[in-house]
C-alpha cells in the first residue's frame, strides 16, 4: 500500500507539474533559424538544441542562453603610429560569427565556447586587434600604409582569427575603412600633391612649347628652301632674259657698254613706273648723274640715223 501510495504521489506530482508548465509556457519552447540554445539542468550544462520545436522539464531546465549564429559587425577607432613617426586614426570593421563546428562533444562546439569562456568576446576581439595593428603598422611609411592596407588587414585578419577560434568564435574578415591623418600632416601632403601637380603641368607645357618650336624652325626652314629654290629660278629666267634682250640690243649696232647701261635704265625706268603706281617705298634711289644716260641715247640715236642711211639707196 505504501508503494502505491508513493508511486500516487510522484504521479500527482508530475501530473501537476506538467500542467504548471504547459500554463506558465515552461514546458515547450521554440528555436528561431539561425539561432541555438544552451540548456542547463539544476545550473550545470545539459545540452544545446538547433532551430525548431523543443521540451524541458519545467523548474529542472532553464534556457541559459540564446546564441545566435548570424554574421555580425562591429567596428573600431584605433590609433597607431607608422615608421616614419606619424600617429594616425584608422577605422576598422571587423565581421564574426559563433563557429559553426560541433566538435566530438558539445563542450568542443563554438556555442559551448562562445558562451562559457569568453565574457566579453566584442571587448577582446578589439583588444586583439588592435595589438595586431599596433604590432604590424610600425614597420610601414605613412605611404606604404596607404598603399598596402588591404595587405595589412588580411594580416591582421590571419592572426585574430587564431586567437578567436580558441573562444569559439570566427572571424570573418577585417577591413581597414579608413585613415584619419593629423591636420597638419594632411595638409603637408596636399602641399607636395599640388606641387608635383604643378611640376609636371610646367613640364607639359615646356615640351608642348619645344615641339611647337622645332614644328615652326622646320616649317620655317622648309619654307626658306623652297623661297630659295623660287628666288634661284627667278634670277635663272632673268638671266636668261637679260642674255636675250642683250643679244638682240647688239643686232641694232649698239656696243656692249651701252647696251648694258640701256638695259640698266631700262630697269630703272620700270622701277620707278611701279613706284609710281604703288607709292608704298619709302626710299628712292635715283642717279647721280644723268649725262651718261644722255650720252648713251645720243649714240643711240647717232647710231640708229647712220643704219637707216645705210639702208636708203643712193640717187641715180
Amino acid at each position: 500500500m505504501f508503494i502505491l501510495e508513493s508511486l500516487g504521489f510522484i504521479v500527482f506530482i508530475v501530473v501537476i507539474l506538467l500542467i504548471v508548465g504547459i500554463v506558465s509556457g515552461n514546458l515547450f519552447f521554440v528555436v528561431k533559424q539561425q539561432h541555438a540554445v544552451i540548456i542547463e539542468r539544476l545550473g550545470k550544462f545539459h545540452r544545446i538544441v538547433g532551430a525548431g520545436f523543443h521540451a524541458k522539464i519545467p523548474f529542472v531546465d532553464r534556457k541559459a542562453a540564446t546564441v545566435s549564429l548570424r554574421t555580425m559587425k562591429n567596428g573600431f577607432d584605433i590609433d597607431v603610429k607608422t615608421e616614419d613617426n606619424v600617429t594616425i586614426g584608422l577605422e576598422v570593421s571587423a565581421q564574426y560569427h559563433v563557429s559553426y563546428e560541433l566538435g566530438n562533444t558539445p563542450q568542443e562546439s563554438g556555442v559551448y565556447k562562445s558562451y562559457y569562456m569568453l565574457q566579453q568576446p566584442v571587448a577582446q576581439m578589439r583588444d586583439f586587434i588592435t595589438d595586431a595593428l599596433r604590432s604590424s603598422i610600425p614597420v610601414y611609411t605613412l605611404d606604404e600604409v596607404f598603399a598596402k592596407k588591404d595587405d595589412i588587414a588580411k594580416d591582421v585578419n590571419a592572426t585574430v582569427s587564431e586567437q578567436m577560434a580558441a573562444y569559439g568564435f570566427t572571424l570573418v574578415s577585417t577591413l581597414i575603412t579608413k585613415i584619419a591623418l593629423p591636420a597638419e600632416v594632411e595638409n603637408s601632403m596636399n602641399q607636395i600633391n599640388a606641387a608635383q601637380r604643378t611640376k609636371a603641368a610646367a613640364q607639359d607645357l615646356a615640351e608642348a612649347d619645344r615641339i611647337r618650336r622645332v614644328t615652326e624652325a622646320v616649317a620655317e626652314a622648309e619654307a626658306m628652301e623652297k623661297a630659295g629654290e623660287g628666288i634661284a629660278n627667278q634670277r635663272k629666267a632673268i638671266a636668261s632674259g637679260i642674255k636675250d634682250s642683250l643679244e638682240i640690243i647688239q643686232e641694232t649696232g649698239v656696243g656692249n657698254d651701252e647696251a648694258n647701261q640701256l638695259f640698266m635704265f631700262t630697269q630703272w625706268t620700270e622701277m620707278m613706273n611701279e613706284f609710281a603706281k604703288t607709292g608704298k617705298s619709302a626710299t628712292v634711289v635715283l642717279p647721280s648723274d644723268f649725262r651718261q644716260s644722255a650720252s648713251m641715247f645720243e649714240q643711240m640715236v647717232t647710231a640708229a640715223e647712220a643704219n637707216e642711211q645705210g639702208n636708203t639707196p643712193s640717187a641715180q
